[in-house]
């Protein structure tokens, strides 16, 4: 099976690429017997995309590296020819970037992956795997999404990301194309970028410096481990059925601020180092995923709880000072709780 993996230097692309060549970041059991005889990553190395991720993989003999953006209609018609299965996470993915300017976020997130869909149509790929956000469905006061909930996005980000979700489900209804859709909850873990909250979060208390709280803290999210998730994709890319949604969670919802306490208990800190900011433009209260499709069709299961979750991934992070110190001191976007 030839795998091409787009945004594969990506955080969450890049475990998906180590778990397929047999080196899981989270170090978790479980993964899905997918045995490809290639895997390509293609990435633009964007400021998020980093060479330095897929290390653990790099003289795998089955790994090739392609640096270019897919909206780049010729090089993705190259690379595209030959490949079994496309699994698609390159995007723009920071929601406070996109209220600043969201043309990249269109451009990437829909026009991207409209130009992927295509050179998979005319070369016949198998299976189309694209990977998306709970962010679509917007935001939920009660009870949980599950994947026939309407869409509606509140962000540029989420919103190009539901475009792009909605695209590669019609290429199934109109062409017949072998299409998939994934939809996960907050991701965390090993290699992510530090603009993101919980590494941002880390790494300032690590170096002795303060956090941001948007608002009241109140806003809930679902926590995954990135291994976790890549598992479910692995699942889907299986054993899915064409044309299906499925959601992917980590089945524990927390506050921003009970998030905000434990990293201040994981990285030995009190409260004094948490500063308020004002709540981000349309943040969304509460996000929360029905996972009970992808469990009971494919046997998908959260296999790390978050308290040991988030203590390997502190202790990642102070031990791997020299993979995000550098990101840092370029300036990278800060995000807030």
């Amino acid at each position: 099976m030839r795998i091409l993996v787009t945004g594969g230097a990506g955080f969450i692309g890049s475990e998906y690429v180590r778990m397929l060549l047999g080196v899981p970041g989270g170090g978790a059991a479980g993964v899905p017997a997918v045995e490809p005889a290639v895997v390509t990553v293609l990435d633009k190395l964007t400021y998020s995309g980093n060479l330095n991720n897929l290390a653990p993989v790099r003289e795998d003999p089955r790994l090739r590296f392609v640096r270019g953006d897919i909206c780049d209609q010729t090089l993705v018609d190259e690379v595209v020819a030959g490949h079994d299965v496309i699994v698609h996470f390159a995007a723009e993915s920071h929601v406070d970037r996109s209220i600043a300017g969201a043309a990249p976020f269109v451009t990437t997130n829909v026009l991207g992956t409209q130009t992927l869909l295509d050179a998979a149509l005319r070369h016949g790929a198998h299976r189309f795997v694209h990977v998306s956000t709970d962010e679509v469905y917007g935001s939920i006061d009660e009870g949980s999404w599950t994947e026939t909930w309407p869409l509606s996005p509140n962000s540029p980000y989420s919103a190009s990301k539901a475009g792009s979700d909605l695209l590669a489900l019609a290429y199934h209804r109109t062409h017949g194309m072998d299409v998939v859709v994934t939809r996960c909850s907050n991701n965390y873990g090993p290699y992510q970028f530090p603009e993101k909250v919980i590494p941002l979060f880390v790494t300032n208390l690590l170096d002795g410096d303060t956090v941001p709280l948007y608002g009241d803290g109140g806003n809930v999210r679902d926590w995954l481990h990135v291994h976790d998730h890549c598992r479910g994709i692995a699942l889907v890319q299986e054993k899915g059925r064409a044309g299906e949604v499925y959601n992917i969670g980590g089945g524990t919802e927390l506050t921003n601020r009970e998030l905000t306490a434990r990293l201040l208990e994981a990285c030995g800190a009190g409260w004094d180092r948490v500063v308020p900011v004002a709540d981000r433009k349309g943040h969304d209260r509460r996000y929360s995923l029905d996972i009970s499709k992808i469990s009971a069709e494919l046997g998908y299961a959260p296999s790390i709880d978050l308290d040991s979750g988030l203590a390997q991934t502190v202790r990642w992070y102070r031990d791997n000072r020299g993979w995000w110190e550098p990101l840092k001191a370029t300036g990278a976007s800060t995000d807030a709780a």
